[in-house]
């Protein structure tokens, strides 16, 4: 079973003893500031959410979405950590170091994103499928699925935990804590079926770290005290402070997608304004009381929709704590929420008019077509000899380059270190000089 004093420790990755000797800012305020000043965290500006390259200056990028997270984050955590604190009778912590802690990790949950949102993932994925089929290199199985599924999730705990910072041991050196909240899906990229048995738990849909990480993953395991499920692979329940941060992008993205998609015009008046209603629950008196526009309608009832799945989620996590401390619960919080079945209609809603707009569909057409095409090129540069390729490999950044004695795997998470830490806009700019279409 979880402890929460060990679950809260102060002790920094990279770090051998803790240190939270500055009065003015806590240890878990340090790691949101760092997070904040980093590199990787302001190419989230030009980043996908939903809408690539838009030319509406109102919509949301990545950056303002991770901010917004952490935002809703922030008041999740500081409302749980009163109970538990008192629940617990937890000494030398207070409410807002839980708030502080789901924050910062909200704030650094998309910091791995390639560009063109989800659809990057999958164009990188499909990048190396397509020209490792044609080499005669070798990977093992754990490493060729790394590539297989690439993983923003894992990139994320790459930039954080190794590349940001470098050659410090520990990247950030970000406290324990957040960065176990940080990690939704905390296991290795290929677990076999037997190993598996047949579990269906959320918190293995994906994978958040590669094999290059996997030694530092298990130090932060260790160190907060996550539940190993199997000594045959590396694989732990949960820190149950992830489960907040999960709930609070899924709440940015459910209940904002409906706000965006209206502000595009892609659902209609009518469609976002029920959607809304029916978690804020207003009646039409109070919505024209506090909004004269159909814009300010939207955006008043997507307030009160937030702050209603707020209160819902923190009720819902301090009822199931308990089975989040043995590992037993491993489920979203709002699948269980009353507000479901309506959160499934937002989905539907968003993804019929939003999502599958032919717009955003081009766009993620022509961002896997780029970013496709780069992987192919920089791969086949940094692993062959001639012209062309020493012109590529003076492309890539300082940061990024490799030595020759470096492995084959290696070489390949540098390639996507470079192309997943491209912007949408210089990733667009980079594909048109490759292709002669720029000079």
């Amino acid at each position: 079973m979880m402890q929460w004093q060990q679950l809260l420790t102060r002790q920094r990755l990279g770090k051998s003893t803790p240190v939270d000797s500055e009065s003015a800012r806590t240890c878990f305020q340090r790691d949101y500031d760092r997070l904040v000043f980093s590199s990787p965290f302001r190419r989230l500006k030009d980043k996908t959410q939903v809408y690539s390259l838009p030319k509406n200056d109102y919509l949301r990028t990545r950056l303002i979405h991770s901010i917004e997270v952490s935002c809703v984050g922030r008041s999740l955590g500081t409302i749980v950590g009163n109970e538990i604190i008192k629940r617990h009778n937890l000494k030398n912590y207070n409410a807002s170091d839980f708030g502080d802690i789901v924050s910062a990790a909200s704030l650094a949950h998309d910091i791995g994103n390639p560009p063109f949102g989800h659809s990057g993932e999958n164009a990188i994925q499909c990048g190396f499928k397509n020209w490792y089929v044609t080499t005669q290199k070798c990977l093992n199985n754990i490493q060729e699925t790394d590539f297989n599924l690439f993983e923003g999730n894992a990139q994320g705990f790459r930039i954080i935990s190794n590349l940001e910072m470098q050659p410090r041991r520990g990247g950030m050196q970000l406290s324990c804590p957040t960065i176990a909240a940080f990690a939704k899906y905390p296991k290795e990229s290929f677990i076999s079926k037997d190993i598996l048995n047949g579990y269906q738990g959320k918190s293995i849909t994906k994978y958040n770290f590669f094999q290059s990480e996997k030694e530092l993953f298990a130090e932060v395991a260790q160190t907060v005290g996550l539940i190993r499920r199997n000594d045959k692979a590396a694989w732990w329940a949960r820190h149950p402070l992830a489960f907040l941060m999960e709930a609070a992008d899924d709440i940015c993205y459910l209940i904002v997608d409906v706000e965006d998609g209206f502000r595009m015009r892609y659902i209609p008046f009518s469609n976002a304004k029920r959607l809304l209603n029916a978690i804020a629950e207003r009646s039409e008196s109070d919505i024209k009381g506090q909004a004269n526009t159909e814009e300010e309608e939207i955006k008043y009832l997507r307030a009160r929709a937030i702050s209603v799945l707020v209160k819902e989620v923190a009720d819902i996590f301090l009822l199931k704590e308990p089975e989040m401390l043995t590992g037993e619960f491993d489920r979203d919080l709002l699948s269980v929420s009353k507000y479901a079945s309506i959160l499934d209609d937002i989905r539907s809603e968003t993804a019929n008019k939003v999502i599958n707009h032919p717009d955003v569909i081009s766009t993620r057409i022509a961002g896997h077509e780029i970013l496709g095409h780069l992987f192919a090129e920089f791969t086949n540069a940094v692993l062959s000899k001639g012209d062309k390729a020493n012109f590529l490999k003076q492309m890539i950044p300082q940061q990024y380059l490799f030595s020759e004695n470096q492995d084959l795997y290696d070489k390949i998470l540098q390639v996507t270190d470079f192309i997943s830490g491209m912007t949408d806009s210089y990733a667009t700019t980079m594909f048109k000089k490759l292709k002669g279409i720029s000079l």
